[in-house]
């Protein structure tokens, strides 16, 4: 069986740009087309912004009873000192939630992929979906889709099957999702089996590889497979089995009797993908009055022009020192989108905002930002001042841009987002993304391999994913 894991393979070599303009790129808007209209019967989007909630419930009770019980500053933290799930601090929760210890790390994992809480090394901090968990909708429908892309990670692979074998059927279920939602109702499995069947045919024909007989994943007249039969001769009924189960267990199709049928969540999620939308905040009609943050969400669906504009009119309606104060703490938050935003504002305010720029460059977070406000500051040409970053802040700029792009953009613009990276190649991206520890990691290469049409690349990216996840 051949591979389609890349080994080399080649990224398409562009112009060299300044990676601060990469936000930008966040606002560009295409053409406005008319809004698609969900199917009929798919709830408001407060109503499910609640399943969301009630989904995910045990998952935010654990996440703020860490940031409650473990953050910096904060007595009672465990004896290492460090805020990561450790045994102590797993049985602590344990203790303090009236859960169990194994029901403690399965909320954590699920708190991890929904972006509620960021691991930073040996810490933990909360994320900025957490923080706007009660009051904003968006924050949490987008925190379940970044959960729902990450069914695969959600439970543990089948231990007795192949991973290339789990690879192909993770790469094949977004057709057997599109099938649930375009049936609207419950669907045999054997229905789906069948489904499954041909799709992963199809993955194999395209890499060149023989027939196989329907339901056994076996070559065409081969005998039946042995105990050290390769990973394509297993057979599918495990796998889907696996993958609806893992699918139910964060909250996207109900599964048994012999039936799998989407929740009214599930059918949303599918249908978004499947219409490459996001569920976006909408901007406030007014922005001079805001704080810097909502300010700079309220511009993020600006055209950069237009942002300026804005970025002017909230700098001329306070002080300078403050509102650069305020600009900057606002780029210390969790949002990535809003970083490279509060940067571009800083840009308006031009030398009174230097000697606060210069302040936060020791900040690993703000350090490539800070870099790049600085050399264009000092006259370098901004399609040069990227050459100012080490590798690896330029690559830790890069992750933190695609978590913007991939909290606030679309689908085709993560894709295209693979470009601007400065590694040559696909498997060197990969590794240095992994190396440069970003806390949005996972989320970043899940995103990315949900988006992505190459299925080779996809499963590469998800295998990093997962490798990451789980620390290997």
């Amino acid at each position: 069986m051949t591979s389609r894991i890349p080994r080399d393979s080649r990224l398409r070599l562009v112009r060299p740009r300044p990676l601060a303009a990469a936000p930008r790129a966040v606002n560009q808007r295409r053409p406005r087309r008319p809004a698609p209209r969900p199917p009929e019967g798919t709830p408001a989007p407060a109503e499910l912004a609640g399943m969301a909630r009630a989904g995910l419930a045990g998952a935010v009770r654990l996440a703020r009873w860490a940031d409650a019980a473990l953050g910096p500053g904060r007595h009672g933290a465990t004896a290492d000192g460090k805020a990561t799930l450790s045994d102590a601090t797993a049985e602590r929760a344990a203790a303090d939630l009236g859960l169990s210890v194994a029901q403690v790390r399965a909320d954590w994992d699920t708190a991890r992929l929904a972006g509620l809480v960021e691991v930073h090394g040996d810490s933990a901090r909360p994320g900025w979906r957490l923080r706007a968990w009660d009051r904003d909708d968006s924050a949490v429908l987008r925190g379940w889709v970044a959960l729902f892309d990450a069914w695969s990670l959600a439970s543990p692979e089948p231990e007795e099957h192949e991973p290339a074998a789990v690879a192909e059927v993770v790469s094949a279920m977004p057709q057997v999702l599109s099938f649930l939602q375009l049936s609207a109702g419950p669907v045999p499995v054997e229905q789906l089996l069948d489904l499954l069947q041909q799709r992963v045919t199809e993955l194999r024909t395209e890499r060149c590889e023989v027939a196989y007989e329907p339901g056994t994943g076996r070559p065409a007249g081969s005998p039946a497979p042995t105990a050290a039969a390769p990973a394509a001769d297993a057979p599918l009924a495990p796998l889907l089995d696996w993958a609806l189960r893992a699918l139910a267990s964060v909250g996207a199709l109900t599964y048994g009797g012999g039936q799998a049928t989407l929740t009214p969540l599930g059918n949303w999620a599918v249908w978004v993908k499947l219409e490459q939308i996001c569920v976006a905040a909408q901007s406030p009609a007014g922005n001079i009055e805001q704080s810097a943050e909502d300010m700079l969400r309220g511009c993020a669906q600006l055209r950069p022009n237009a942002a300026r504009a804005e970025y002017r009119a909230w700098l001329a309606a306070r002080p300078v020192g403050s509102a650069v104060t305020e600009l900057i703490d606002a780029a210390r938050g969790d949002d990535a989108l809003l970083r490279g935003l509060a940067f571009e504002a800083l840009r308006v305010v031009g030398a009174p905002a230097e000697p606060d720029v210069r302040a936060v460059v020791a900040e690993p977070a703000l350090r490539p930002y800070a870099l790049l406000w600085l050399a264009e500051h000092d006259g370098i040409d901004p399609e040069d001042a990227h050459e100012v970053l080490t590798r690896e802040e330029a690559t830790w700029l890069w992750v933190d841009t695609a978590a913007a792009v991939a909290d606030h953009g679309e689908a085709p613009m993560l894709v295209r987002h693979l470009e601007s990276a400065v590694q040559p190649t696909v498997p060197q991206l990969l590794d240095e993304v992994r190396a440069v520890g970003h806390p949005r990691t996972v989320q970043v290469l899940v995103a990315l391999a949900a988006a992505h049409p190459d299925p080779a690349l996809a499963k590469a990216v998800r295998r990093a994913a997962f490798q990451v996840h789980t620390g290997g």
